[in-house]
Protein backbone atom coordinates (compact mmCIF):
# COMPACT_ATOMS: atom_id res chain seq x y z
CA UNK A 1 0.00 0.00 0.00
CA UNK A 2 3.13 2.29 -0.11
CA UNK A 3 2.91 4.92 -2.55
CA UNK A 4 7.13 4.83 -2.77
CA UNK A 5 7.76 0.99 -1.42
CA UNK A 6 11.18 0.38 -0.43
CA UNK A 7 13.48 -1.84 -2.84
CA UNK A 8 14.56 -4.06 -0.45
CA UNK A 9 14.36 -4.51 3.47
CA UNK A 10 16.55 -5.55 5.76
CA UNK A 11 16.21 -7.43 9.36
CA UNK A 12 18.16 -8.46 12.94
CA UNK A 13 16.00 -10.77 14.70
CA UNK A 14 13.19 -12.98 13.98
CA UNK A 15 12.13 -12.36 10.54
CA UNK A 16 9.84 -9.75 9.43
CA UNK A 17 7.30 -12.77 7.68
CA UNK A 18 6.74 -14.62 11.26
CA UNK A 19 5.52 -11.27 13.00
CA UNK A 20 3.13 -9.83 10.16
CA UNK A 21 0.93 -12.78 10.35
CA UNK A 22 -0.28 -11.24 13.96
CA UNK A 23 -2.25 -8.13 14.72
CA UNK A 24 -0.07 -5.03 14.48
CA UNK A 25 -0.33 -1.53 16.18
CA UNK A 26 2.01 0.96 15.34
CA UNK A 27 2.18 3.26 18.16
CA UNK A 28 3.87 7.03 17.85
CA UNK A 29 4.46 10.50 18.92
CA UNK A 30 6.69 13.05 20.98
CA UNK A 31 10.08 12.47 21.27
CA UNK A 32 9.84 15.00 23.91
CA UNK A 33 6.69 12.96 25.92
CA UNK A 34 5.02 14.51 29.47
CA UNK A 35 4.33 12.43 32.04
CA UNK A 36 0.61 11.77 30.83
CA UNK A 37 2.22 10.48 27.13
CA UNK A 38 4.09 8.15 28.94
CA UNK A 39 2.10 7.03 31.12
CA UNK A 40 -0.67 6.51 28.42
CA UNK A 41 1.78 4.92 25.87
CA UNK A 42 3.05 2.17 28.65
CA UNK A 43 -0.42 1.43 29.67
CA UNK A 44 -1.57 0.70 26.20
CA UNK A 45 1.54 -0.88 24.30
CA UNK A 46 1.53 -2.93 27.66
CA UNK A 47 -2.00 -4.13 27.46
CA UNK A 48 -1.85 -4.56 23.41
CA UNK A 49 1.24 -6.45 23.54
CA UNK A 50 -0.19 -8.96 26.45
CA UNK A 51 -2.93 -9.57 23.91
CA UNK A 52 -0.51 -10.68 21.43
CA UNK A 53 -0.82 -7.58 18.99
CA UNK A 54 2.96 -6.82 17.63
CA UNK A 55 3.64 -3.40 18.58
CA UNK A 56 5.19 -1.50 15.96
CA UNK A 57 7.56 2.00 15.84
CA UNK A 58 10.48 3.57 14.87
CA UNK A 59 13.38 3.17 17.86
CA UNK A 60 12.89 7.36 18.26
CA UNK A 61 13.01 8.96 21.77
CA UNK A 62 10.27 9.32 23.37
CA UNK A 63 6.93 7.40 22.83
CA UNK A 64 8.40 5.40 20.17
CA UNK A 65 11.23 3.89 22.84
CA UNK A 66 7.89 3.81 25.63
CA UNK A 67 6.41 2.10 23.56
CA UNK A 68 8.93 -0.59 22.54
CA UNK A 69 10.11 -1.00 26.01
CA UNK A 70 6.09 -1.34 27.67
CA UNK A 71 5.84 -4.29 24.57
CA UNK A 72 8.79 -6.48 26.16
CA UNK A 73 8.15 -5.74 29.65
CA UNK A 74 4.54 -6.71 28.74
CA UNK A 75 5.89 -10.30 27.51
CA UNK A 76 5.10 -9.28 23.90
CA UNK A 77 7.02 -9.07 20.54
CA UNK A 78 8.13 -4.92 18.79
CA UNK A 79 9.43 -4.08 15.38
CA UNK A 80 11.61 -1.34 15.47
CA UNK A 81 12.15 0.77 12.16
CA UNK A 82 15.48 2.60 12.06
CA UNK A 83 16.13 5.57 9.80
CA UNK A 84 19.81 4.49 8.89
CA UNK A 85 21.35 0.68 8.22
CA UNK A 86 21.71 -1.63 10.77
CA UNK A 87 25.05 -1.53 11.64
CA UNK A 88 24.41 1.19 13.81
CA UNK A 89 21.82 2.00 15.88
CA UNK A 90 20.01 5.44 16.11
CA UNK A 91 19.93 6.50 18.56
CA UNK A 92 23.36 5.36 19.89
CA UNK A 93 21.41 5.81 23.51
CA UNK A 94 19.03 2.96 22.24
CA UNK A 95 21.37 0.38 21.59
CA UNK A 96 20.85 -1.43 24.91
CA UNK A 97 16.62 -1.27 23.79
CA UNK A 98 17.64 -2.48 20.23
CA UNK A 99 19.24 -5.80 21.58
CA UNK A 100 16.03 -6.53 23.80
CA UNK A 101 13.88 -6.12 20.87
CA UNK A 102 15.96 -8.75 18.83
CA UNK A 103 16.17 -10.94 22.46
CA UNK A 104 13.11 -11.47 23.06
CA UNK A 105 11.87 -12.48 19.58
CA UNK A 106 11.16 -9.02 17.93
CA UNK A 107 13.41 -7.21 14.75
CA UNK A 108 15.11 -4.16 14.07
CA UNK A 109 14.06 -3.26 10.28
CA UNK A 110 15.39 -0.66 7.54
CA UNK A 111 15.33 0.16 4.14
CA UNK A 112 19.05 1.19 4.59
CA UNK A 113 21.84 -1.15 3.65
CA UNK A 114 24.90 -1.01 6.17
CA UNK A 115 27.02 1.93 6.27
CA UNK A 116 23.83 3.97 5.64
CA UNK A 117 23.93 7.21 7.80
CA UNK A 118 20.75 8.72 9.76
CA UNK A 119 19.69 11.96 7.52
CA UNK A 120 16.98 14.32 7.99
CA UNK A 121 14.93 12.99 4.89
CA UNK A 122 15.12 9.26 6.54
CA UNK A 123 13.33 9.94 8.98
CA UNK A 124 10.30 11.17 7.82
CA UNK A 125 10.76 8.14 4.97
CA UNK A 126 11.14 5.83 8.32
CA UNK A 127 7.69 6.66 9.55
CA UNK A 128 5.85 5.72 6.30
CA UNK A 129 7.52 1.65 7.23
CA UNK A 130 6.03 2.26 10.79
CA UNK A 131 2.75 2.94 9.27
CA UNK A 132 2.96 0.44 6.61
CA UNK A 133 3.70 -2.46 8.82
CA UNK A 134 1.02 -1.95 11.33
CA UNK A 135 -2.71 -2.67 10.82
CA UNK A 136 -3.44 0.18 12.58
CA UNK A 137 -1.93 3.77 14.10
CA UNK A 138 -2.11 5.04 17.49
CA UNK A 139 -0.69 8.45 18.40
CA UNK A 140 -0.22 8.51 22.47
CA UNK A 141 0.80 12.39 22.45
CA UNK A 142 2.14 14.48 19.49
CA UNK A 143 2.19 18.44 18.99
CA UNK A 144 0.87 20.28 15.82
CA UNK A 145 3.95 20.08 13.56
CA UNK A 146 5.56 17.07 14.70
CA UNK A 147 6.90 14.14 12.74
CA UNK A 148 3.72 12.09 14.42
CA UNK A 149 1.75 13.81 11.60
CA UNK A 150 3.40 12.63 8.81
CA UNK A 151 3.03 9.05 10.03
CA UNK A 152 -0.52 9.94 10.49
CA UNK A 153 -0.48 11.44 7.13
CA UNK A 154 1.21 8.64 5.35
CA UNK A 155 -1.16 5.98 7.53
CA UNK A 156 -4.38 7.59 6.22
CA UNK A 157 -2.76 7.63 2.56
CA UNK A 158 -2.66 3.68 2.93
CA UNK A 159 -5.81 3.63 4.47
CA UNK A 160 -5.19 2.75 7.67
CA UNK A 161 -7.28 3.83 10.66
CA UNK A 162 -5.29 6.14 12.48
CA UNK A 163 -6.24 6.74 16.48
CA UNK A 164 -5.23 9.32 18.57
CA UNK A 165 -5.35 9.28 22.62
CA UNK A 166 -6.67 12.61 23.69
CA UNK A 167 -4.76 15.09 26.09
CA UNK A 168 -5.07 18.55 28.26
CA UNK A 169 -6.82 20.93 25.73
CA UNK A 170 -4.50 23.75 27.01
CA UNK A 171 -1.23 21.88 26.45
CA UNK A 172 0.83 22.25 23.07
CA UNK A 173 2.06 18.23 23.57
CA UNK A 174 -1.20 17.03 22.92
CA UNK A 175 -2.63 19.80 20.06
CA UNK A 176 -1.46 17.09 17.47
CA UNK A 177 -3.91 14.59 19.17
CA UNK A 178 -6.81 16.63 19.94
CA UNK A 179 -6.87 18.24 16.01
CA UNK A 180 -6.57 14.58 14.48
CA UNK A 181 -9.62 13.61 16.56
CA UNK A 182 -11.42 17.35 15.62
CA UNK A 183 -10.80 16.46 12.35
Amino acid sequence: RLHTPPEQLFWLGTHPNELTWKPRVAIVGSRKVTGYGRQATQQLAGELARRGVVIVSGLALGVDSIAHQAAIDAGGLTIAVLPNGLDQIYPPSHLSLARQIVETGGCLISEYAAGAEAFPSNFIARNRLVSGLADVLLITEAARNSGTMHTAGFALEQGKSVMAVPGNINSPMSEGCNNLIKS
